[in-house]
Parts: C-alpha cells; sequence; structure tokens
C-alpha cells in the first residue's frame, strides 16, 4: 500500500533530521571491521558461560559460578574485538558516486552497496 503524500513528507522530515542530527549513527564506521569468526566463537564462550553459570548457582558452588562469569565475559569480549590486520578503508561520497554502477556489484559488501543506493537517491539519481 502506498504512502499518503502527508505520509511521505512526515517520512523525508524524519530522514532530513536523522541525516542532520545523527550523522555518526548513519556515518559507515572507520575502525576496524569485526571478525565473524571472533562472533561466533565469542558467541558460543558467553553459552558456555552462562551454562557454567546456571550450573555454578544451582550446586552453590560460587568458584565455578565466577569462573563460568569470566568465561562469559571473555566471549563477549572476544565477539566485539575487531578482526586483526584488516582496515576498513573510509569511503568519499565523490568516489562512490563516480563509480560505474557495474563496478558497485563486484566488489563492494552488500552494506556498501546499499549506502551507495542510499546517496544516490538523495542526490536525486
Amino acid at each position: 500500500m502506498p504512502l499518503s503524500e502527508q505520509e511521505q513528507r512526515l517520512l523525508d522530515e524524519m530522514e532530513r533530521h536523522l541525516m542532520r542530527n545523527d550523522a555518526d549513527v548513519v556515518a559507515p564506521s572507520e575502525g576496524r571491521p569485526l571478525s565473524y569468526r571472533n562472533i561466533v566463537y565469542g558467541a558460543v564462550l558467553a553459552l558456555v558461560g552462562i551454562g557454567g553459570l546456571i550450573v555454578g548457582v544451582s550446586t552453590s558452588l560460587i568458584v565455578v559460578g565466577v569462573i563460568a562469569f569470566l568465561v562469559m565475559l571473555g566471549g563477549v569480549i572476544l565477539a566485539v574485538t575487531p578482526a586483526k590486520g584488516a582496515t576498513a578503508a573510509p569511503r568519499s561520497a565523490s568516489a562512490s558516486a563516480s563509480a560505474p554502477r557495474s563496478s558497485t556489484r563486484s566488489g563492494q559488501s552488500f552494506m556498501d552497496r546499499m549506502n551507495d543506493r542510499w546517496d544516490r537517491r538523495q542526490d536525486g539519481h
């Protein structure tokens, strides 16, 4: 179902407000990208830690609970640790706008392509 004219104007106003006030939220991160391997290992460690924490609480062994909490904390830290040696190259708006359409599909990630589409839509192309 298409949006009414009023809803479309409200949505456009909200998008402009978001772009103007929350640029750090919409801008791509300048740091190193997260490693999927670290995320998976960290999630597994966190789940093992939660399981150990439950065992420690149910058996009233404080030492098991503390060790399980540390394992869980280590898993969370591992999951949010950026990949070693990989850096995310900051993209410029002019480089993405001047690139031909065929090259944007082949060498970029899904989020980069979505960001390019968003930029083209905002520029009116």
